[in-house]
């Protein structure tokens, strides 16, 4: 099950479960939409796979299938791409 992270490893801009500006690549990694393009060119600098946009879980399954707190925040990451 997708981990639903809460934020963009890039600039930390928040991304709720309901985001569709979040981009996610095959291991979860998680950035905005805006860093994804502009930064990024649609590639994941940890693992060099593709950015796609992130699908979102029903309101109701939340309930019992909550999204991650956990913030993982790696600006120097991104920065060899800017």
């Amino acid at each position: 099950m997708l981990q639903l992270r809460p934020s963009c490893e890039c600039c930390d801009t928040d991304l709720p479960p309901e985001s569709t500006e979040a981009r996610i690549c095959s291991f979860e990694c998680t950035f905005c939409a805006p860093c994804a393009t502009s930064k990024l060119a649609g590639k994941c600098p940890n693992c060099g796979g593709e950015l796609v946009a992130r699908p979102r879980r029903p309101l109701a399954k939340l309930v019992n299938n909550p999204a991650s707190t956990e913030r993982i925040f790696k600006p120097a990451g991104c920065a060899e791409f800017v």
